[in-house]
C-alpha cells in the first residue's frame, strides 16, 4: 500500500503518478456511492403503496321542512288598529290631574265601552295646562291616527286665565271645522267660570259653547263638571280637579252624550 507520504515526495518531484492510482481512486469513491445508494433504492422498493382515496359517500337527500302554519287573518294589533276609537282632547280635567291614569275619566268610559259590548278604543289626548290655542296646535298630530269620534274638552284654562272669550269661541270653532273635514263625529263639552270672575266674563265665557254646538251641528254636552264643580266631596284639595269619586260621576255624565254617537 502506498503511504500518502510517498506520493507526496513524486508530485514534489513532478513525476507522475504510478499507472493504476487514480483508477484505483475512482473505483473505490464509486463503490462507497453504491454503497449508500443501495439501501436508499432497496427502501423505497419496499415502501408500501398509498393507500387509495376512499370515495365520498353521498349525503342523504334532506327532507323536506315542514310546512308553515297558516297565519292568522288578523292579528291583535291590527284588530286594535281597525277599533273604532274615542278620542279625548282635553286638558288636566281630562288627563287626570292628581288620580292614577287608570281612574281617570276617559280610562273610565273604556272601562264602560267594554262592559256594554262596544269595540270602541279611548284615546286620552289630554295635556295638563292645555289651552284652545294649544289644542289646535296639538290637532294635525292627533289626527295621524283614526279617530271617529272626538271629545272636545277644552277652553277651562283660557277661562281662568281671563283669556277672552272671542279667542276661545275661534280657537274652538276652529278645531271642530277641521275635525268635521275628516268626517269625524264631535262631542263638545262646555266649561264654565267660578262667578267671582264676574257676571259679564262668566255669562260671555259659557255662551260660546252652545253657540258654537248650533253653528256646527255638534253633540254639545252642557257642562262637563255637572254636579261635580265646587262639591268639596268630589273634588281634590284645590277645589278645582276631580278626585276618584268625582272622576266617576264625571264619567257618567259624558257617556250619557257620547253613547248616542257610538
Amino acid at each position: 500500500m502506498i503511504t500518502g507520504g510517498r506520493v507526496h515526495a513524486r508530485a514534489r518531484q513532478g513525476l507522475p503518478a504510478p499507472p493504476g492510482r487514480g483508477r484505483w481512486r475512482l473505483r473505490a469513491r464509486l463503490g462507497m456511492a453504491l454503497l449508500f445508494t443501495l439501501p436508499a433504492l432497496a427502501a423505497c422498493e419496499r415502501a408500501p403503496a398509498p393507500a387509495p382515496i376512499p370515495a365520498a359517500t353521498p349525503k342523504p337527500a334532506e327532507a323536506p321542512a315542514p310546512p308553515l302554519p297558516p297565519a292568522s287573518p288578523r292579528s291583535a294589533s291590527s284588530q286594535s288598529q281597525e277599533a273604532p276609537v274615542v278620542l279625548f282632547l282635553g286638558d288636566s280635567l281630562t288627563a287626570g290631574f292628581g288620580l292614577s291614569l287608570e281612574q281617570s275619566y276617559p280610562s273610565l268610559l273604556q272601562k264602560r265601552l267594554e262592559a256594554e259590548g262596544y269595540p270602541h278604543r279611548v284615546v286620552n289626548a289630554g295635556v295638563s295646562g292645555d289651552t284652545s290655542a294649544g289644542g289646535v296646535a296639538r290637532l294635525d298630530w292627533l289626527l295621524r291616527q283614526r279617530v271617529d269620534v272626538m271629545v272636545v274638552a277644552l277652553g277651562g284654562n283660557d277661562g281662568l286665565r281671563g283669556q277672552s272669550t272671542e279667542a276661545l269661541e275661534r280657537n274652538l270653532g276652529q278645531i271642530i271645522e277641521r275635525v268635521q273635514g275628516r268626517g269625524i263625529q264631535v262631542l263638545l263639552a262646555g266649561m264654565r267660570m267660578p262667578a267671582n270672575y264676574g257676571a259679564d266674563y262668566t255669562q260671555r265665557f259659557a255662551a260660546v259653547y252652545p253657540r258654537l254646538a248650533k253653528q256646527y251641528r255638534v253633540a254639545l254636552l252642557p257642562f262637563l263638571l255637572e254636579g261635580v264643580a265646587a262639591d268639596p266631596r268630589l273634588n281634590q284639595g284645590d277645589g278645582i280637579h276631580p278626585n276618584a269619586l268625582g272622576a266617576q260621576k264625571v264619567a257618567d255624565t259624558v257617556w250619557n252624550s257620547l253613547k248616542p254617537l257610538l
